[in-house]
């Protein structure tokens, strides 16, 4: 990928949705790229007619407390907007987010999302596996905003971008949808951990990539990988003042499940700076 051109961030009525949405805009500002704002929730109303639909009064309440919401929504956008001097496109659904999310990701380039909040319910229907969902389905790599995050008012993450490397598919994919933003960064860290048979015993390697793609990275190399990959790379960001992390999401879906890797589950859970994720 040469280039940001098409963003998509998804919005709702989560208190930290603005934040996510001051992300996005920074993003296409820097990048000159088009945004689209899609505020995909889950109406009851929509979700379960037949429940409501023996009593009116019910539903018109229900209707108009979901209307309240989505103003409540829009109106932030609005401000948020405002603030940029950019007008991106928005866009409602309220039937099964997930799908509608993921499948219009897969026309930008990349998708903004936000982590839920540890230990709470969304107040939106959102199903606890959202973001994971999205990446898997999808098929784009998406940049996950942490719950308690306050963007900064002047650029776009990755002033220091930390790159978790493995030879795999997903890593593979998560660092070809950043080099737009690697190419931006001020510094570039990759920490690679060893591997049993040494697959990476050939001519080419990462470092090699990031050069030929315009990036200089410091290699950070280490020997066995810990118990909890995601625990290391969360402090090894900390300890390098990054401000955003690449990695691969892994993962699969079972039985309406997503079973999802330890380094995934790890950063999903404990974030504390975005992070670009791809299946």
């Amino acid at each position: 990928m040469s280039a940001l051109a098409s963003l998509l961030v998804h919005l709702d009525a989560s208190p930290r949705a603005e934040e996510r949405l001051r992300v996005a805009l920074a993003l296409a500002r820097d990048h000159d790229a088009e945004l689209t704002a899609l505020y995909a929730v889950s109406s009851i109303a929509a979700e379960f007619p037949f429940a409501v639909a023996g009593n009116p009064e019910a539903t018109a309440s229900l209707l108009d407390a979901e209307a309240a919401i989505r103003a409540r929504a829009r109106a932030g956008f609005d401000r948020v907007v405002a603030e940029f001097g950019r007008q991106p496109a928005w866009a409602e659904v309220d039937l099964e987010p997930e799908r509608a999310v993921a499948r219009q990701a897969r026309y930008a380039d990349l998708v903004v999302l936000g982590q839920q909040e540890p230990g709470e319910t969304s107040m939106d229907g959102l199903s606890r596996h959202f973001v994971a969902s999205v990446l898997l389905d999808s098929g784009r790599a998406g940049l996950v905003v942490p719950y308690a995050y306050a963007a900064p008012p002047s650029s776009s993450p990755g002033k220091v971008a930390l790159v978790g490397w493995k030879n795999t598919r997903e890593a593979a994919r998560a660092v070809g949808a950043s080099l737009p933003l690697l190419r931006r960064a001020g510094h570039v860290h990759v920490a690679s951990w060893a591997e049993e048979g040494g697959d990476d015993a050939g001519p080419l390697d990462i470092a090699h990539y990031l050069r030929r793609h315009g990036v200089d990275a410091t290699m950070h190399r280490r020997e066995a990988a810990s118990s909890d990959v995601g625990e290391s790379l969360l402090s090894l960001a900390a300890d390098l003042g990054a401000d955003l992390l690449v990695m691969g999401c892994y993962g699969h879906g079972r039985a309406r499940e997503w079973v999802l890797g330890g380094a995934t589950r790890s950063i999903l859970r404990s974030m504390t700076i975005p992070v670009v994720m791809a299946h």
